[in-house]
């Protein structure tokens, strides 16, 4: 079994490229953030044609979460109980016992702003809801854009970054609360080349000197870690043209 997940940062504009991707990887299942289309817009065609199909959640111009997959999808979920929000960035579904939450995690825009003070709420309402989830369904999967980077390893020049947003101490504590439930970074379950990331910024010829950050997200549960067998981000996306700023990651498992 084959899973990525992939920020595309316009699903309007991306269509071909994740198309192509799609036809290239042929993974069982794709979590997709930053759709920024509404659900009557979504192009559920171009997905059916080719064996997948498609749960969304979405909004126009912002947001928006989608999962491609070759089974029948169950149990949709688009708002957790406890974290009501109209913007549009969670989504989850349940294949067989396997359960899988895609996640658009808020930017938080800046240490101590109002939105971070959201973000870390938000964070820790879905860190609630994934306790009591995974003593249900052992078999779990939490995937997508986190906006965090777990740690300075995940970071092109921490001293720049140091406690800025997406790299702060608080943030970094949100996730790793949500790890100590049982989850395990599957990137991190392989000797990986340093400087890996997964974003880079548009600006300054970020990607070309590789100034990035690692803070797209495959985590697995406890049960599912013998079942993983790699890890690995896909920057070929990234250097076509008009990319997404974040590049595909897949993790396989027998």
């Amino acid at each position: 079994m084959k899973i990525a997940t992939w920020n595309v940062n316009s699903l309007r504009v991306r269509l071909p490229q994740v198309v192509d991707w799609l036809e290239v990887h042929q993974p069982d299942i794709l979590a997709l953030q930053e759709t920024k289309l509404s659900d009557e817009e979504f192009p559920q065609e171009a997905f059916g044609d080719r064996g997948y199909r498609a749960v969304y959640s979405g909004q126009k111009t912002y947001n928006g979460v989608a999962i491609l997959c070759r089974q029948e999808p169950q149990d949709i979920v688009t708002d957790l109980p406890n974290l009501e929000d109209p913007q549009r960035r969670i989504l989850g579904i349940r294949l067989g016992d396997i359960c899988l939450l895609n996640l658009y995690v808020p930017n938080g825009s800046e240490v101590g702003s109002e939105k971070y003070v959201y973000k870390l709420d938000w964070l820790a309402r879905v860190k609630d809801y994934l306790q009591e989830a995974l003593a249900e369904y052992p078999k779990f999967i939490v995937l997508g854009d986190f906006n965090v980077a777990p740690g300075d390893g995940d970071v092109h020049n921490p001293e720049i970054w140091h406690e800025t947003i997406l790299c702060s101490t608080p943030e970094r504590e949100a996730l790793k609360k949500i790890l100590d439930l049982g989850f395990h970074d599957s990137f991190r379950l392989f000797g990986q080349e340093g400087q890996s990331f997964s974003w880079w910024d548009y600006r300054g010829g970020a990607f070309r000197r590789n100034w990035g950050l690692r803070i797209d997200l495959i985590l697995i549960s406890k049960a599912l870690v013998p079942k993983c067998t790699g890890c690995a981000i896909d920057k070929e996306p990234r250097c076509l043209q008009r990319p997404s700023d974040h590049a595909p990651v897949i993790a396989t498992f027998a």
